[in-house]
């Protein structure tokens, strides 16, 4: 059975690494006969999370702000799996992924008790270095509060340069990854 399968691509570089890991993770997911859609993050318009809690009273644009984030919240709410893909920015996710992933609370907020919709959930990430211990703490952590189930993570450190991915294993690892998805 195929899934529906949303990227939340927090890249700022189109042709960069982390999109290259998304490329090869998608080529993977639609060989097996799953459907993508990504949302390239920095070409948005997404402001950050106002903490006013003022969201959930529409399930259609769950969020009291109007942006680019209602173009997010259908596809997220159909899809079966949600991948993070993030370059590694100060040992952490890039700020348009963190932006993004905040106002999703708009739609546990449609639910009376602040629940997530239960998704698989999958990380894609490209680094200069290989420091990738805070954002996997936030990842194992994420995934255990709000009840997602981890598929798989990619990390390819030593890739600083557009280009670099090039050759590299994870590119073949995000691909495997996308195809094991049924």
């Amino acid at each position: 059975m195929s899934k529906k399968i949303i990227v939340l691509n927090g890249s700022p570089r189109k042709k960069g690494n982390t999109s290259a890991l998304v490329k090869a993770f998608t080529e993977g997911a639609g060989s097996a006969g799953n459907s993508v859609t990504e949302f390239f993050l920095d070409d948005m318009n997404i402001r950050g999370c106002k903490g006013c809690f003022g969201g959930g009273k529409n399930p259609d644009s769950p969020c009291a702000q109007k942006d680019d984030m209602d173009k997010i919240y259908p596809v997220y709410k159909e899809a079966d799996i949600v991948v993070l893909a993030t370059p590694l920015y100060y040992w952490t996710m890039s700020g348009q992924l963190k932006c993004a992933f905040d106002r999703l609370f708009a739609v546990a907020e449609c639910d009376p008790n602040y629940r997530n919709p239960k998704k698989e959930c999958a990380l894609l990430m490209a680094a200069e270095g290989n420091g990738f211990e805070e954002t996997l703490y936030w990842y194992d952590r994420l995934e255990k509060h709000i009840g997602w189930k981890s598929i798989g993570k990619v990390l390819c450190g030593d890739v600083m340069a557009v280009g670099d991915i090039e050759g590299k294993k994870e590119l073949k690892e995000a691909y495997e990854l996308g195809r094991s998805i049924n």
